[in-house]
């Protein structure tokens, strides 16, 4: 099944502002909103408990968050530039979606992916 996302215009500022101040490196957030029918809407995101990063890593540890049904996937910065979700990626992955921003965290530096790594559809909305 195809999932479309749709990201607000908001959040993606702030997940962009946050990758060009943390630059370079990476940045790791969960992203909350509503997911129902093949669409996702990301509304917000919150940093992760006890998250980890640097310049080729970010991460935290799923077994910490509290439950939060709202969480509808991640979020992250590649400093590198590259738009494809690492084998890294892929094995932490958590929630619906995974969606990544990258260098030179411009509007059109984001992709979605689902958990195989499949590229989904976005829009920026609002």
């Amino acid at each position: 099944m195809s999932i479309d996302v749709a990201v607000r215009r908001e959040v993606l500022g702030g997940l962009l502002g946050l990758a060009r101040t943390l630059h370079p490196q990476e940045v790791v957030l969960l992203l909350r909103g509503k997911a129902e029918r093949g669409r996702v809407l990301v509304e917000e995101y919150v940093f992760p408990p006890y998250a980890r990063a640097g310049r080729n890593y970010a991460g935290f540890p799923s077994h910490m968050l509290p439950i939060d049904f709202s969480v509808v996937g991640t979020a992250h910065s590649h400093p590198s530039g590259s738009l494809r979700p690492s084998r890294a990626d892929l094995d932490n992955f958590y929630g619906r979606i995974m969606v990544i921003v990258a260098y030179p965290y411009a509007e059109d530096s984001l992709a979605a992916f689902d958990g195989r790594g499949e590229s989904l559809q976005v829009a920026v909305i609002g």
